[in-house]
């Protein structure tokens, strides 16, 4: 297996003001990533789980704006190719509207 470099970039806040205190705030605009790889029924299940978990868990934290969830179902792990909503997700994360992914898998 090849060793591929990681470059990490680090979130960068964004301050807007928070309407019922007319103080300025620091919110992340935070996404996730969910995906499972296969459409057996176990994995679906799993899959529903994970976007409902994740878009509670991220509207539940008062620091983080939510951004959305991508979520890519029965796509294999092995190539991106066919990956859409992770193609996706890197793109807003490029054009600056995603500051923090969050993301969960199946094993």
């Amino acid at each position: 297996m090849a060793v591929r470099n990681v470059s990490v970039i680090p979130a960068t806040r964004r301050t807007g003001s928070n309407n019922s205190t007319r103080t300025a705030v620091t919110k992340l605009r935070v996404a996730a990533y969910c995906r499972v790889s296969t459409d057996d029924a176990e994995q679906l299940t799993s899959y529903a789980a994970q976007v409902s978990h994740y878009t509670d868990f991220i509207q539940k934290n008062d620091e983080w704006e939510f951004a959305g969830i991508y979520a890519d179902e029965a796509i294999s792990a092995t190539n991106t190719r066919k990956r859409l909503d992770f193609h996706r997700l890197i793109d807003d994360c490029m054009a600056g509207k995603i500051d923090y992914i969050t993301e969960v898998h199946d094993q």
